[in-house]
């Protein structure tokens, strides 16, 4: 039996494999980039086969380094970017086309055409999602559009759907030789075409996007005791391993950072900021402009679910004024720079460079710098540009307690941006609550390892996985709430002057 768990998080930039004890350590990982296609402006895609080679790659390179074999591997979870849509044929294993990838716009006009008739929230009270481009459904039915072969291949019964974890658990568990071809409920509420509380794929949204149900995967639990197969021989384990876990990396975060009570909140800061509030297994449908999405399912027991507040700009924002300003060299000098500052000086940051996603859900916004004056230097801007992000959680939060009638009593942080102790202090200033840091930040693959660990018995329960979890470090508010307050005014302030800048 083997005493280490592995989690192959396909994340949307690379692939890594990663190696956990039994403590929920790590004990070695590896990673490897894949290319970023922009066919069109708005258009994103990544290679199927691209992505099933690394993760190739990333497993053989990870036991490579630790000195381990498949057989010390006890059970496999994933976690994947979630929404990316694939389609390829089960004889095959060949996609259509590439991948279309979550932060991909094409299907805006789509989106559009079908809010004609019910509106933006037209699926919302069996999907949880309002009607956006984000979501797989939409663009699983623009493949089958565009795509001729696609098309043929549905309805003679050959082609497959999925997102990136049932493409990987497909080929993993055998490709064309009888792959298990399954989704777990975290992803398939991504999809739009899932029913949240029947967890069932929805007959009359599949009708009204013409997509035949044939070609979708089993939706099964993220924390599975029956194993959807094991890893084949001759892959890249050379041994059979259940593959038992997976998540959506945002609900992976979620359950890494051991948010098991309703109540408990995770923000993930990496490219974009994902909010996750768990709220039970209680489905609660949103009037604030969040989304009601499936946190995860444990074999035989109640669906948990949770609020999601996504934000699409954050770590990107510091991206920009590197790549775009060229303020800076690297985004480690973000900090040094907002500090050489005692506050913004006035200037805030709306970062709306696509529109504003929640609470507002406004894709006629454009960015804004707003309040500036000949006082304002490099140093303000770089303060602001953080501080940014802070506010966008806080907007997010707001929106969540309204929805949920749940006050959040403190914020478990992990992504890139953590490390920025100064943005860290300001997050609590702001939310008036203490900002919690883990010792693993790695909270994503943390996830799909405890979710594998607890479907294959490696794992005791969710109370193992608890202790588990250690903390770092935590922030507490020093802000007073007048001066709070009137930095919340100015915000809002700023967040109106960038709505109906687009016709």
């Amino acid at each position: 039996m083997g005493e280490y768990i592995g989690a192959l998080d396909l994340g949307t930039t690379s692939n890594r494999f990663i190696v956990f004890d039994r403590r929920g350590r790590i004990v070695g990982s590896y990673q490897k980039e894949h290319e970023q296609i922009f066919p069109k402006p708005g258009w994103v895609e990544h290679d199927p086969m691209e992505i099933w080679h690394n993760t190739g790659d990333v497993i053989r390179g990870a036991l490579a380094r630790t000195g381990l074999t498949g057989n010390d591997i006890r059970a496999i979870g994933i976690t994947n970017q979630r929404e990316t849509t694939l389609i390829w044929d089960r004889n095959t294993g060949q996609p259509y086309m590439n991948a279309i990838v979550w932060q991909d716009t094409r299907t805006d006009e789509m989106c559009r055409r079908l809010a004609e008739d019910g509106g933006q929230n037209r699926f919302r009270a069996k999907t949880g999602l309002p009607l956006s481009t984000y979501f797989a459904g939409p663009k699983l039915r623009w493949i089958l559009d565009n795509a001729e072969d696609a098309r043929k291949g549905a309805e003679k019964g050959e082609a497959l759907f999925g997102t990136v974890e049932s493409w990987i658990i497909w080929w993993l568990t055998g490709g064309p030789d009888n792959g298990s071809h399954v989704t777990d409920v975290s992803n398939a509420s991504r999809t739009m075409l899932m029913n949240i509380e029947t967890l069932c794929w929805d007959e009359q949204i599949l009708k009204e996007l013409n997509i035949p149900e044939q070609i979708l995967p089993r939706i099964v639990p993220s924390i599975d005791s029956e194993t959807w197969g094991t890893t084949r021989k001759d892959g890249p384990f050379g041994a059979e391993i259940p593959v038992c876990g997976a998540l959506g990396d945002q609900q992976a975060a979620l359950v890494g950072q051991a948010c098991f009570d309703v109540g408990d909140a995770k923000n993930t800061y990496g490219t974009g900021c994902f909010l996750l509030l768990n709220t039970g297994t209680e489905a609660v449908h949103s009037s604030h402009g969040m989304l009601t999405t499936l946190a995860y399912q444990i074999r035989g027991e109640k669906p948990v679910y949770c609020l999601e507040g996504s934000i699409a700009v954050a770590g990107a924002l510091v991206q920009w004024l590197r790549d775009n300003l060229a303020f800076i060299e690297h985004a480690a000098e973000i900090e040094p720079l907002a500090k050489s500052v005692a506050d913004n000086g006035g200037a805030y940051i709306v970062p709306a460079f696509s529109g504003l996603f929640a609470p507002y859900w406004r894709s006629d916004a454009r960015g804004v710098i707003v309040g500036l004056t000949r006082y304002i230097n490099r140093g303000h801007i770089a303060r602001a540009v953080l501080e940014a992000v802070a506010y966008q959680t806080l907007d997010v939060a707001e929106a969540m307690e309204k929805d949920s009638g749940v006050k959040m009593s403190s914020l478990r942080v992990d992504g890139g941006m953590v490390v920025n102790e100064l943005l860290m202090q300001f997050q609590a200033d702001i939310l008036g609550i203490p900002v919690i840091r883990p010792r693993i930040t790695e909270t994503t693959a943390l996830g799909a390892a405890s979710a594998a660990a607890l479907a294959s018995g490696f794992a005791g329960g969710i109370e193992e996985l608890k202790d588990n979890w250690k903390l770092d470090k935590t922030w507490k508010p020093q802000m007073s709430e007048e001066e709070r307050q009137k930095d919340i005014k100015s915000w809002k302030k700023a967040v109106d002057r960038t709505l109906n800048w687009i016709d």
